[in-house]
């Protein structure tokens, strides 16, 4: 019977080292199917046969990748491999750029510039002076530090990758001398890899920070009425732990005693906050309202709501599909074939047609300098950087270029509702009077009854009377009723305001009543009704109010293409479905819970392939995990959703995903402009290098300016622009 081990594997950041490892660890404990990744946490899974594989046998498997692996442990919050392992990425990347610096100034002291940047020298080879040499030596070194292991796995296994193909950059400069250009290609590099390692690393903190929304400490009841503080994982199933006003849910249970309002948004996404009564479940880190409860413990510490979000972000990161860049697909033959041919340019002319040994070397480093993919490999990076700024420059924080360019392509956008397609908070929409009531005379005692409520409807109320610059009436006897409503008097009359089964209780409900109760529910709409001793006074409707831009961003995405677009919400059927057909949404999918959010995104991603997810809370974010591409509301979402997400508006304008759509297709048409334009002045030369009418200098200096070409074609992006 097979049974599973964990490892971390210090050097784990991305796609491409899930896939060396799969090709390497996998023959070791038989076969890629028996490995598991979560990249977020650099943590590998694998299910090995007792007696066959043993720990030992995959760590140095591991170590041959270039990468390091050790025993995964559970309860090592130390488990970070010390001060080198966490930052010798940096180190060695900084010392790589220092080196290179340090050698050109020696460089040009000695020889000057325009021979350290290739424009002097003889014909045949690069004389740099031996004290920069040095230090382009460690440079290059450095830089490759990481590369190198993986670049020579790549030859032993014929898989060619980007390792490789800087690996052969790096050499081929050195080859003919251009140390500068090799040094600086191996930093440049380096530094790409560093940028990348950080970014991951930045999410795998924010994952940590869900641990945040659960209190440090639990109070137990005792048997004897007593409390004692623990922590939640210390708090036994069916403990009974008392939760009071204003404080976070330490553990998941059931209200055994007690009553209260709970903010569920954390867990649920609900946009108002729940009445939770005897026999109601609740989910450690929801926030409790102004009632005091008890919470029967049915779930341990390590298994609630809270700690399955976190699992599930993890694991919806470790099945992204590795989107394998162009350029390294290219490269597996891009490389072999520039590499043979140099080849066979420097050994049949001279052994089979009497060329001359000197001038046949000199046309193969020509091929050798043509072929280097600098203006290539530079022609979707420089693209990416400058989208990226122009992106950031309109309030779009996209954290990488993979993520650039999936907007070009979306055929699907699911949405959050509260706080993404709504403005997040209940606000007046209705005031309705009744019998020989004012609408001012009504919003100014419903406000002075709920004036001293901190529940969201109650300020919601509040907060009308104020912008509308209502006087509110002093209010005496004043009374609350959890979980019905509020009793105050008047001038010696008696009102009250309440929900409407206050309303029922009471027994003053009538036709008329029920019948716009009835038409603001199908509204989606939540409802307090005013009253006095004799009758119903009026109705006050409350409700998420939606964007202002988001009916015209539906409209707009719709033109850019997108096929299907879908509500998703921890809201009831009821005001989701009125909320949608205010909105114009195509789908809607009510009274999720985030790994139902996760199981439709992941339907969504099969039957439409590109599919980003738009949320702001903390509840969303396994589902933007699981989407393509996972879009966050920057400004009033939540930090780990933001960091979760692959996308950010800082600024929360929904309008900002149609412009998105189409800078990434802009984008898209400058790096293929630009590998064009490599490509066709690579083959060029490549004719030119065979007719024997190609220069070095001239190599170089073509390399160059393709290079140039393509930069500043690029560099148009930052406009950001609509054309």
């Amino acid at each position: 019977m097979s049974s599973s081990l964990s490892f971390k594997i210090y050097g784990m950041d991305c796609a491409e080292e899930v896939a060396i490892l799969k090709r390497e660890v996998g023959p070791t404990v038989g076969g890629e199917d028996r490995l598991a990744f979560d990249i977020l946490n650099a943590r590998m899974i694998v299910r090995v046969d007792p007696g066959v594989v043993t720990a030992d046998d995959v760590i140095k498997t591991v170590a041959r990748t270039g990468m390091r692996g050790e025993v995964w442990v559970d309860d090592a919050s130390d488990q970070d491999g010390g001060f080198w392992v966490r930052h010798s990425r940096t180190v060695m990347t900084s010392m790589s750029g220092l080196m290179a610096c340090v050698g050109f100034i020696l460089h040009v002291d000695s020889r000057g510039i325009g021979d350290a940047l290739g424009f002097e020298g003889s014909r045949y080879s690069h004389d740099a002076p031996t004290d920069a040499v040095v230090c382009y030596l460690l440079a290059i070194l450095a830089g490759t530090w990481y590369v190198l292991p993986k670049g020579w796995l790549a030859v032993r296994r014929l898989r060619p990758d980007m390792n490789l193909l800087m690996t052969i950059a790096v050499a081929g400069a050195i080859g003919i001398g251009e140390w500068f250009e090799a040094s600086m290609v191996a930093f440049l590099f380096a530094l790409s890899l560093t940028l990348e390692s950080w970014s991951v690393g930045r999410a795998r903190r924010a994952v940590a920070t869900l641990m945040d929304l659960s209190p440090t400490t639990a109070r137990m009841i005792l048997p004897d009425g007593g409390e004692q503080r623990l922590t939640p994982e210390q708090v036994p199933v069916d403990a009974r732990v008392r939760v009071g006003p204003g404080e976070r849910i330490p553990v998941d249970g059931r209200v055994a005693n007690g009553s209260s309002t709970v903010n569920q948004a954390p867990i649920t996404g609900e946009s108002l906050p729940v009445l939770k009564q005897i026999g109601d479940s609740v989910f450690a880190g929801t926030i409790n309202g102004g009632g005091s409860f008890e919470v029967l413990c049915t779930r341990p510490a390590a298994d609630t709501r809270l700690a399955g979000i976190i699992r599930l972000v993890g694991e919806a990161q470790s099945k992204r599909a590795p989107s394998e860049q162009w350029v390294e697909r290219f490269a597996r033959v891009y490389t072999p074939v520039i590499m043979a041919s140099a080849v066979l340019i420097f050994l049949i002319p001279p052994l089979f047609m009497g060329g001359d040994w000197n001038e046949w070397i000199y046309r193969a480093l020509v091929l050798l300098v043509i072929g280097c993919p600098c203006a290539l490999v530079i022609s979707t990076p420089v693209s990416i950087v400058a989208a990226l700024t122009a992106s950031a420059r309109h309030g779009v924080l996209v954290k990488g270029g993979v993520y650039m360019e999936v907007p070009a392509h979306l055929a699907a956008v699911a949405f959050d509702k509260t706080g993404t397609l709504s403005q997040g908070r209940p606000e007046v929409v209705a005031i309705i009077p009744m019998k020989d009531h004012t609408g001012e005379e009504l919003l100014a005692r419903a406000a002075a009854m709920e004036a001293h409520s901190d529940h969201p409807i109650a300020r919601a109320v509040f907060d009308c009377a104020q912008e509308r610059l209502i006087r509110l009436r002093s209010a005496d006897e004043f009374h609350m009723l959890p979980g019905k409503g509020v009793t105050a008097s008047f001038d010696g009359e008696q009102y009250w305001i309440g929900s409407h089964r206050y309303l029922e209780e009471r027994k003053q409900g009538t036709e008329e009543v029920h019948q716009i109760l009835e038409e603001r529910a199908n509204l989606g709409q939540t409802v307090m009704v005013v009253g006095n001793d004799d009758h119903v006074c009026g109705i006050i409707a409350i409700a998420d109010a939606i964007r202002p831009e988001t009916l015209g961003t539906i409209q707009e995405l719709r033109r850019n293409g997108v096929k299907h677009l879908v509500m998703l919400t921890g809201d009831n059927e009821g005001t989701a479905r009125a909320f949608a057909k205010q909105a114009e949404i195509d789908e809607v999918q009510a009274e999720l819970l985030p790994e139902n959010k996760v199981a439709v995104v992941e339907s969504l991603v099969s039957k439409y392939g590109n599919v980003a997810m738009v949320g702001d809370g903390i509840n969303d974010a396994p589902a933007m995990s699981r989407a393509t591409l996972g879009i966050a509301m920057g400004a009033a979402g939540s930090d780990t959703a933001i960091e979760t997400a692959d996308i950010a508006l800082m600024v929360d304008d929904l309008s900002k995903l149609p412009w998105l759509m189409r800078h990434s297709r802009k984008m898209l048409t400058v790096i293929r402009q630009n590998i064009v334009i490599a490509l066709l002045i690579k083959a060029l030369f490549l004719v030119l290098t065979f007719l024997g009418y190609a220069t070095l200098w001239a190599a170089i200096g073509a390399d160059m300016g393709a290079s140039l070409v393509v930069i500043f074609n690029s560099l148009l992006l930052l406009n950001g622009g609509d054309e």
